[in-house]
This record gives structure tokens, C-alpha cells and sequence, in this order.
């Protein structure tokens, strides 16, 4: 952060009014200390041009609408999200924002959450890195980013409410790693908390959240900032660690903080500290402002059209339907190809600069090729046999048919979740009369939620992914389907057979203000790869025109960092974009892990019969585990498994990597078992005395076979306590306990990470 302002000569009033919004959209000036503008992204800017609201039912003014997270999460490309976030930060500055409210970066626990299409993935270390490169980008323009939404949102019913109940594990290995990664490599200016509960307590007075974990743990030093609206208790959330509650509340709130400090049952200090923080975040703004910066629109837009071509997912192509060729008559079927579905609804939603229509771009390129148009359906859940009927016909006369598929914008959005994860059912059954006259069909699917395709998959040889894909969209999705851009997109999340497959299927979205996160860890593809479960696309699919071979796998480590190195070739005839992922695993591994994990992923670009040595760099850190009996990150001793792959069950190559484990001591006490005194070091004289005090029959070595017991292991698992208990030595207790209290703690593992 910039020096702190001297704000020595404000009055408590002041201070405490730096903390709540003057508006909806813009903070209070008090003193030295401008006002700022924050507005809603993540994938465009929603500057409202009239009186401003929460809903965005005012107008917003024309800005760029990028692909969503669910979109541009199926890049895989760090570099190209970086890009957006630069020209999401230029057409900021130009409209007059300080901080951009984004990005989201929630992990898709279920498919049915509304709002999974402003989310990148359900994988933390993808969604970190993805982050990462979209706020360095935005900030490097001089506009501040909100991380959002802290933390555990992953469902939107009841979602200002409702508590997500986390084991600690789960908590932090899942749906903390992103923003602690983001918060420590890129320095967002802003931390947007959420709405919901986490175990209990309101993530805006949430302190060991927004304090303890946060700023001492992560070192974060910006603003934190409330989601609008999710302050209950203003004074609670500023001693938890809150800086700013948005909107304002009409000076309400900022009452009832001079009043708790009068009253001596706030610190202070505490609002001094928020204060300090809100005046140098507009120090910052105030500073980014002294130099303008423009944009170009029509520059903008192309690079939207680049970006959302590389967000495009090849899922199928039997028979080599794919590319199209020009001169071919192409039968286009469905409204989401004349009036194209391309964003998310709610806070989000962008007022579209321009927005390219999917059937007039595949006309453009169709070149001589006779292009039929029909609608197929409509949107509202009623059958109309005339519109079905007509695409049929043009289905049956052309060379290939082209069928859009997928959900309405009434159908997902945010501030509710889906039912299910079915395409409509009118839709489905057009599709299977399309395809028996015409085998020659390509689907497009447009959607922000996963959707069952275990039945589109099964009728249609060619499939493309286009998810939502913003303003250019339409031009992108032309440019795969005519081959002027080889699609290297990926799933960002499993695609299940079924809804009942899925991880929180009977948890979700919880009842009675409560939903418990019991699938645990295995979150994703972790869950469908435990359970060894058949899935109809997995994590990190995706086809391209081209095919690509992996070879010379190498591992080495060094400074905290693994670097993976493997040499992939294109082995086909047309250049093309492959997406390296590499997983790690260990099988031995001493506490509960899935079978796999993501831990880190390259983009190379390569001609046909070229081959380049790519690098993929994995810090140590990620290697651990949380250990919830010291409440430290953990990195294990011993053999992990190295896999490089194409997706999370296409692995071509695995080799093995040796890591130095940290150290690990746990305090011993009456309810340790024998085993884990047995592996502390230090714990001699213990060993000793438990020994001499064995009950009859229960030493480890005393047999057991006679009862069809393993002694040694079942004597293992026994508490001290008991262990004495059994010896009938009444003085036992007493010496375990003057014995246990003489042995050091032991020595502290490293620090969180």
C-alpha cells in the first residue's frame, strides 16, 4: 500500500464515516481523503449512467463484455486472462472506476449453483493461478481489484444466511488456496467478503477469518471490503477486521461505531485502522487517476474474439466432422444462434458494446455454401411442432447440420440455484430427430452451468463447449467450427453421468440455513476419481484438430521449487495449442488424499512435426496437506507420484519425485495412542516406563493369535491413559502424567503458507 495518509486531524465522526459508502457505488470524502468509485465486473464494467441501484436495473454504460469465468477459465492460459484483465482495467479508468468488483473466484462445489458461471473452476490451484493473472493485469493499469467472494459461497440459496459448515481440512486445502494465493502473489487492493456464514459466524464479523487468517497469516495490508449488503453488525465487523461496508446506510451505521467507541466497547484503535486502510486505497485511486488512460473499442472487441475462440471446448469429434468447410450447405438450428445467450444474469451483466450473432458469422464464412436457418425451439418450455418440424427438413437437405443447445438466461443467474442439470427436454428431442435425418451434426452448447451430456453425447458425433462466451462469441464460435482457429479450450470442471454422481448431491444446497460440506476434500474430479465413478468428460478435457505425443519426463527440485519438464510434439497436420496438466499423488500417504491433485499447467503453441521441451514450474508448498492436529501446512516424507496428462484421466507419462517432509511433532498427551509416542524421538523415557507398567497380555509383542488379533497394531491404537488405566498400578497416572509433562512440546513445523 501507498505511506498511510495522516488522518490525525480527523474527528471519530470522520473516521468512522470513511467506513461505509456514500452511495451505492462510491465511498465518502472526509478530509485529505477522496471519494472512490467501485462498480461490478468481473467480465466487463457495469458503470450505471443513471441514479444507481443493487440490482443493476438502471442503465450501465457500453463497455466490453469479455468472455465470463466459466469461459475464460476453459483457456487455461494465464497470459490471455492477464489481457483481459489490462483492458478490463483500461475501459475502467476511461468510465471513471477506482476498483473493479472481481474477480470471482468461489470453487464450484455443485453444478446447480446459479452463479457458477462468474466462477472458474473446482480446482484451487487452476482457479488460483487463472486469478492471479487477472489481477496483476487489472492493477497494473492503476485500478484495484476486489477478490471475491470470502469465503466458502458456493451456493446461492439462502446465500445471506445461510452457514457453510467446513472441516478445517477441506476449508483450507479447497476453498481457501486460491485467495491465499492470489493474496500473496498479487496483492489485490480489495477483499470482497461474503454474504453467508462460515461455521457459524458472518464472514463480515468473521475475526479469525478477516484477521487471524487473512492479514496475520497471508499478510494481506488493502481494504476489505463487504459484500453489498452483508454487514448486519457494523461494530462487530469492524472489530472482526472489516474496513469498508457497502453501500452506505445513511450514516446509521457509522452512528452506532462512535457510539460503541464512546460507550468503551469498541477499540479505538480498531476504527483508526480501518480508516487508515480506506484513506490509502484512495490515495492509491487518487494517484492511478493523475494519468489518464484510453482504449480502443473496436481493439477491445477483437481481442474479446480472440480470447473467447480459446475458451472454446472441443468434447467430441467422431469421423473428423470438424472443421467445416466452405462451399458446404449447412443447415443452422436453434435461437441461441440468431439471439446468442453470452453472459451471466445479476450483478455482472455488461451492457454489450456490440455483440457478434453466431449465424450471421457462419454465413460470413460459409463462403459460397448455402446457409439455412430455422429456430428448432423455443426458450419458454413449450413444443412447437411447426418450428421443429421446418429445422428437421433443413437438417435433412443440407451437408451438415449445426445445433445450438443450452439454457436460457431465466433458466440460471445469480441469486438462485438449478434444480437439475438438464438441457430442456424439447431441446433434446429436436436434437435426436435432427440427427436421424442428418448424421453429419455438430452441437454448440451455451450454458454457465454444467449440463448433463451423457444423451447429447450419445446422439451427436461433434460437440463444441462454447459455454458463455461474451460479446464476440459468436465470431469466435464460426472461427472453430471453419477451422480458422484450432480449439484448445478445457473443461474446467467434471461432467458427470448424473446428477446423483455428484459430489454435494445430497447436501445441496442445505436446509434450515445450514449446509454441510460433508463430501470433504473430495471435491470434483478428487470425488469422481476416488470413487473410481464414470464420468461423461472429465477435468481438463478437450479435443483439438490436431493430436499431440508426450515423451521424456523429467523431474528435479530445488529452492522450494519442482520444475517438471516434458517434451510434447505435434504429431498431426495442422498447428495447434496443447494444454500440459500436471497431477501429483501419493499413495502412501499417512492421512486421506485423492487420488489425484492439479498442481500446475503449461500452454504450448506448435506447428504440425514440432516439438518443444515444456517447462512446468510447482512450488513445494503445494505438496501439503493441512494438519488439522497442529493447524499447519504439512508437506509429507517421502515418494510422490509426478503425472503429466491431458486431462485428469488422460495421463501419458509418470515419474516419481523424493521430498525432505517437514517436521512433524505432536504434543503427547493422556489421550496419545502407543503409536504416535512410538514415533516421537524424544519419548525414551516414556517408552520405557509404559513398558515396565504393560498389563498382562498387551504388550505388542504378546501374541494374540489365539483371539485372531494383530496385537501389535491393535495395541497401537491405544490412549496412554488407558494403557495405564489397565496396569492397575495406582500411582500409574500420576508418573505418566509428571513423564508427560517433562518431555518438550516439540519443535514447531513452518509457518502457513
Amino acid at each position: 500500500m501507498e505511506p498511510t495518509p495522516d488522518l490525525t486531524g480527523l474527528s471519530l465522526e470522520q473516521k468512522a464515516a470513511l467506513g461505509s459508502g456514500a452511495d451505492f457505488w462510491t465511498t465518502k470524502a472526509a478530509g485529505p481523503v477522496a471519494p472512490m468509485v467501485l462498480t461490478d465486473g468481473p467480465h466487463g464494467v457495469r458503470k450505471q449512467a443513471e441514479a444507481s441501484d443493487p440490482l443493476g436495473l438502471a442503465v450501465s454504460l457500453p463497455a466490453t463484455c469479455f468472455p465470463p469465468a466459466v469461459g475464460l477459465g476453459q483457456s487455461w492460459d494465464v497470459e490471455l486472462v492477464r489481457r483481459v484483465g489490462v483492458a478490463l482495467g483500461q475501459e475502467s479508468r476511461t468510465l471513471g472506476v477506482d476498483v473493479l468488483l472481481g474477480p470471482g473466484i468461489n470453487i464450484k462445489r455443485d453444478p446447480r449453483c446459479g452463479r457458477n458461471f462468474e466462477y472458474y473452476s473446482e480446482d484451487p490451484i487452476l482457479t488460483g493461478a487463472l486469478g492471479t493473472a487477472w489481477v496483476a493485469g487489472l492493477q497494473s493499469t492503476g485500478v484495484g481489484a476486489s477478490l471475491k467472494h470470502f469465503a466458502a459461497n458456493n451456493a446461492e440459496h439462502d446465500r445471506m444466511r445461510s452457514s457453510s459448515d467446513v472441516d478445517p481440512r477441506p476449508l483450507r486445502e479447497i476453498y481457501l488456496r486460491a485467495f491465499a494465493h492470489i493474496v500473496r502473489t498479487a496483492a489485490p487492493w480489495t477483499v470482497m467478503c461474503s454474504y453467508n456464514r462460515i461455521n457459524g459466524v458472518h464472514a463480515a464479523e468473521n475475526h479469525w477469518l478477516l484477521t487471524a487468517v487473512l492479514r496475520d497469516e497471508w499478510g494481506f495490508d488493502g481494504v476489505v471490503v463487504s459484500d453489498w449488503g452483508a454487514v448486519t453488525d457494523r461494530v462487530a465487523a469492524v472489530a472482526a477486521g472489516l474496513d469498508l461496508e457497502m453501500p452506505g446506510s445513511g450514516g446509521a451505521s457509522d452512528a452506532a461505531v462512535v457510539a460503541a467507541v464512546r460507550a468503551g466497547d469498541l477499540d479505538p484503535a480498531v476504527v483508526d485502522r480501518a480508516a487508515e486502510r480506506v484513506a490509502a486505497l484512495a490515495k492509491k485511486a487518487e494517484a492511478a487517476r493523475r494519468h489518464p488512460v484510453g482504449h480502443d473499442p473496436a481493439a477491445h472487441h477483437a481481442l474479446a474474439r480472440e480470447v473467447a475462440a480459446r475458451c472454446v471446448v472441443l468434447l467430441q469429434n467422431d469421423n473428423a466432422i470438424l472443421p467445416l468447410s466452405a462451399g458446404q450447405s449447412i443447415a443452422v438450428i436453434g435461437e441461441f444462434a440468431e439471439n446468442p445467450r453470452y453472459q451471466g444474469g445479476g450483478s455482472s451483466r455488461v451492457n454489450a458494446t456490440q455483440v457478434d450473432i453466431p449465424l450471421a458469422e457462419i454465413r460470413a464464412l460459409a463462403g459460397q455454401g448455402a446457409v439455412r436457418f430455422a429456430r428448432g425451439f423455443t426458450t419458454d418450455d413449450t413444443t412447437d411442432e411447426t418450428l421443429r418440424a421446418e429445422a428437421v427438413e433443413i437438417a435433412a437437405a443440407a451437408d451438415t447440420a449445426v445445433v445450438f443447445l443450452g439454457l436460457a438466461a431465466r433458466q440460471e443467474s445469480e441469486g438462485f440455484d438449478r434444480d437439475d442439470i438438464e438441457l430442456p427436454a424439447g431441446q433434446l428431442e429436436l436434437l435426436t430427430e435432427v440427427v436421424r435425418v442428418q448424421p453429419a451434426t455438430v452441437v454448440v452448447l451455451v450454458h454457465g452451468g454444467v449440463l448433463r451430456l451423457a444423451p447429447v453425447a450419445g446422439l451427436a458425433p461433434a460437440i463444441l463447449d462454447a459455454a458463455l462466451l461474451g460479446q464476440a462469441g459468436g465470431g469466435a464460435i464460426a472461427d472453430i467450427l471453419f477451422g480458422k482457429v484450432t480449439p484448445s479450450g478445457r473443461l474446467t470442471e467434471t461432467v458427470p453421468v448424473r446428477i446423483q454422481d455428484t459430489p454435494a448431491y445430497v447436501a445441496f444446497p442445505g436446509e434450515n440455513s445450514h449446509v454441510r460440506y460433508g463430501e470433504g476434500l473430495y471435491v470434483g474430479y478428487r470425488w469422481y476419481d476416488a470413487r473410481e465413478l464414470e464420468v461423461t468428460y472429465p477435468f481438463g478435457h478437450g479435443l483439438s484438430y490436431t493430436t499431440f505425443a508426450y515423451s521424456d519426463l523429467t523431474v528435479t527440485s530445488a529452492d522450494d521449487m519442482i520444475t517438471v519438464q516434458v517434451t510434447v510434439t505435434n504429431t498431426g497436420s495442422r498447428a495447434g495449442r496443447e494444454v500440459v496438466q500436471c497431477y501429483t499423488a501419493k499413495p502412501d500417504s499417512s492421512v486421506t488424499r485423492p487420488p489425484r491433485e492439479l498442481k500446475g499447467f503449461a500452454v504450448t503453441d506448435l506447428e504440425p512435426g514440432m516439438s518443444e521441451r515444456v517447462s512446468i514450474m510447482l512450488r513445494r508448498d503445494d505438496l501439503a496437506y493441512w494438519e488439522t492436529r497442529v493447524d499447519r501446512w504439512i508437506v509429507e516424507d517421502g515418494d510422490y507420484q509426478v503425472c503429466v496428462g491431458a486431462s485428469s484421466r488422460d495421463i501419458r507419462l509418470t515419474t516419481q519425485l523424493t521430498v525432505a517432509g517437514d517436521p512433524l511433532r505432536l504434543p503427547i498427551t493422556l489421550d496419545s495412542t502407543l503409536g504416535e509416542v512410538m514415533n516421537n524421538p524424544d519419548a525414551g523415557p516414556l517408552l520405557e516406563f509404559l513398558a515396565r507398567n504393560a498389563p498382562p497380555g498387551l504388550s505388542p509383542d504378546s501374541g494374540g493369535a489365539a483371539l485372531g488379533i494383530d496385537m501389535a497394531r491393535m495395541v497401537a491404537s491405544f490412549p496412554l491413559r488407558l494403557m495405564v488405566g489397565f496396569s492397575q498400578n495406582p500411582d500409574g497416572r500420576t508418573e505418566l502424567e509428571q513423564l508427560i509433562a517433562s518431555l518438550d512440546g516439540g519443535e514447531e513445523t513452518p509457518a502457513d503458507r
